[in-house]
């Protein structure tokens, strides 16, 4: 069954959505670079990648579904953030608007009885629940740390341990 046209306008705006968040992410990487915390830098690369895998899953479920794919310019994003803190808290809040379209999304969904989208729509949803736990937790723990200097070092030794992991791929499953 073809996509719905209310849908496949929702899903495409989110594809740009994803798309942004990539480049959030991958600006607040390089922005630790520049810092020499290489270890929330390699974290936020990792999100980037994420972010764009999620893009491309919903880009290639509105082809699959016989849609059009429209690929409107991707707003820019800042590259100053006055602290790591306020940079983890915009991730954040960043992750609850995410969280936010999606939600719309699946009501549009169930409300043209596109159960197709719905299914799909609940691995993100339940990614979004994840996506919001994380950013809230290193946050929570750069507030912990506060002024100090070991702590920060500490938080970046941990977070320079995360690897790219495909989620939006089944386990053992071959990428396209």
């Amino acid at each position: 069954m073809k996509i719905n046209k209310k849908v496949e306008e929702a899903i495409n705006k989110q594809v740009n959505a994803e798309l942004y968040s990539a480049y959030l992410y991958l600006g607040m990487s390089a922005k630790c670079t520049e810092l020499n915390l290489k270890g929330l830098a390699n974290w936020l690369y990792v999100q980037a990648q994420e972010e764009m895998t999620h893009a491309m899953k919903f880009y290639k479920f509105v082809l699959e579904r016989g849609g059009h794919s429209v690929m409107p310019a991707i707003e820019g994003v800042t590259t100053e953030w006055k602290s790591p803190l306020a940079m983890f808290e915009a991730a954040y809040e960043h992750e609850q608007k995410v969280s936010a379209m999606i939600n719309n999304i699946m009501d549009i969904a169930l409300a043209e009885r596109d159960h197709a989208t719905a299914s799909m729509l609940n691995w993100f949803v339940d990614e979004q629940v994840e996506e919001e736990a994380n950013s809230s937790e290193i946050a929570d723990k750069l507030k912990l740390i506060g002024d100090s200097k070991e702590g920060l070092f500490m938080l970046d030794k941990d977070l320079s341990t995360r690897v790219f992991v495909d989620s939006t791929q089944p386990a053992g499953g071959a990428q396209a």
